[in-house]
């Protein structure tokens, strides 16, 4: 395999579519652990007493000399996600420089419990910076799938080149993932970025594709305690295309709304009643904890994902939290978007990122970041699509020109950051973006009132959902048609955008020189075919030193 490649700094320091209101499910109801949901979260396995790796094995956040890896066993047939039984299992792990494990180089073993829902991390270090490794779990005489990973390069490595995949939004009901498959066929990756909404919160039904359900998920009901969470992510890890792409790179993921609830925030979400769903900080609580029992994350600060990665003297990679400390989003009743009291990151974390990009030494300075930075004007779209615009972005649908879920609506936070690029001279900063459904390839300008006369201080890839409705699912009309009329309205009203697809569904592969970083955007047939084709739809790159994208007509 050929692989170009990171470090990673330890933490110092530290859009989505919007159904409205439902049937509220009853906290009560929904926290009884009953047998039928909490199997629906496993395949199907012999009854044997055996214990099982039914949720693949996955290893995250990449250092030069480490890695961290993760399973789930199953040590008796009854011991399923959420149900909070079974027993003690020790769990082993082999990590070796060759698939078939005849050169070992670090092993261990650890215990799985009921209180972590049986799911396992081995934190390896000691490692060789940018080298392909393989690693297998076993426990009481069962080994899990081999899977491959790759460290880091060294912090002082002159990198050639990064390859990253690039993936948001997984709704399970609205379809499959083959965006995952297609990734995970392609051997060159040296990891992939899951920026936010890797699992959904909705009751069965809720949200689907174009109201259809391809797949239910478990448990059935909206996912409000602890044992709910987990089984939506044990759902989740069965999911053969996902397991594949966890078998063969590593993942650097950070969260967004829906690991919690439909646009939160520090204090709620749309998505959640008070009272008659429980309190949020307990909801929130669940959430979190199941979140990194079931991923390869390592916690920052307070159980938070803001942490910063290095590849070399090529790129660092800094890690945004845009849920854990935001300000409600504005409203008559919260406030102003321009009100410099609401944040979107929290003063800690505005802080740390605006250090980590100053302090910088890389050519590269990436923006792990789950909701677009790039100011948004629904311009003079025609009532019929802005509606179901205003829809998708969770906005009052007579139509406002700011998302307000996005950096939009909180502009103050936006604003203290871009002067802070541009007042340093902070060159290649390049935002790396999910949630919203449609792909983009944006300037981020100073003032996009007076754009392109005003300098863009940073660029900001956008990439689409691998499932959840686009614009044209949400009109119900055949693909393409809504991105025809909308996309030339949105760029003649936002100068700084250079491309807009609000249709279709897929994924990123990112790809990083010295001398550009390029955006590939490939779109796939039919996110409910479980055997759906991709194909490469556009390219988009920013060259070194210039702050703005340029079309490119060659994927990588």
């Amino acid at each position: 395999m050929t692989s170009r490649y990171r470090s990673s700094e330890a933490s110092q320091g530290l859009g989505s579519f919007s159904p409205r209101r439902r049937t509220v499910v009853k906290a009560a109801a929904a926290s009884a652990v009953l047998a039928g949901p909490l199997a629906a979260a496993l395949p199907a396995r012999a009854a044997t007493d055996a214990p099982a790796f039914l949720h693949g094995v996955a290893s995250g956040d990449p250092l030069p000399d480490g890695i961290l890896l993760w399973t789930r066993v199953t040590p008796t047939p009854e011991a399923i996600p959420g149900s909070g039984v079974g027993p003690d299992t020790e769990v082993g792990w082999v990590v070796a420089r060759d698939k078939a494990f005849t050169s070992i180089v670090a092993k261990g073993s650890t215990t799985a419990t009921a209180a972590s829902d049986h799911t396992v991390k081995a934190d390896i270090r000691g490692l060789e910076p940018a080298t392909d490794y393989w690693f297998r779990f076993s426990a009481g005489g069962t080994d899990s799938p081999v899977a491959r990973t790759r460290t880091a390069p060294a912090a002082d490595a002159d990198v050639s080149g990064l390859r990253f995949g690039v993936v948001s939004c997984a709704n399970w009901e609205a379809g499959h993932f083959s965006a995952y498959r297609h990734l995970a066929a392609r051997n060159d990756l040296d990891a992939w970025l899951h920026l936010g909404d890797y699992i959904y919160e909705y009751k069965s039904g809720e949200y689907a594709a174009r109201g259809k359900v391809v797949r239910p998920h478990a448990p059935a009901n909206e996912i409000l305690t602890l044992a709910d969470y987990r089984i939506r992510h044990a759902r989740y890890k069965t999911d053969p295309d996902l397991q594949a792409l966890h078998l063969k790179a590593p993942v650097v993921a950070i969260w967004d709304d829906h690991e919690f609830a439909d646009n939160a925030w520090s204090g709620g979400a749309v998505n959640h009643t008070e009272g008659a769903e429980g309190t949020w900080s307990a909801r929130q609580a669940a959430a979190k904890q199941a979140y990194f029992e079931w991923m390869p994350v390592r916690p920052a600060i307070a159980g938070t994902t803001y942490r910063r990665l290095r590849f070399g003297k090529l790129a660092d990679l800094s890690l945004l939290d845009l849920r854990s400390f935001r300000s409600q989003q504005a409203s008559t009743a919260s406030g102003s978007v321009d009100d410099p009291d609401r944040t979107l990151t929290g003063r800690a974390q505005l802080d740390w990122l605006k250090t980590g990009l100053k302090a910088s030494d890389t050519r590269w300075r990436l923006v792990g970041n789950s909701v677009m930075i790039s100011p948004f004007s629904f311009g003079s779209l025609s009532a019929d699509l802005l509606k179901p615009l205003a829809k998708l972005l969770g906005l009052p649908q007579e139509g406002i020109a700011a998302n307000t879920d996005q950096w939009d609506g909180y502009t103050d936070d936006r604003r203290e950051l871009l002067a802070h690029l541009r007042s340093n001279a902070i060159g290649n900063t390049v935002f790396l973006t999910g949630d919203i459904h449609m792909a983009w390839a944006n300037d981020v300008p100073v003032d996009a009132g007076t754009y392109p006369l005003s300098a863009s201080a940073a660029t900001e890839f956008v990439v689409t959902s691998v499932t959840s409705d686009n614009l044209d699912d949400i009109v119900k009309v055949p693909e393409g048609t809504v991105s025809a009329v909308a996309a030339p309205v949105i760029r003649a009203a936002n100068r700084h955008v250079h491309w807009v697809d609000t249709d279709r569904h897929g994924y990123g592969v990112l790809d990083i020189t010295a001398e550009r970083a390029q955006m590939d955007y490939y779109v796939l047939s039919d996110r409910t075919d479980p055997n759906a084709t991709a194909s490469w739809a556009r390219s988009y790159r920013t060259r070194s030193g210039t702050q703005k994208v340029e079309r490119t007509y060659d994927p990588v």
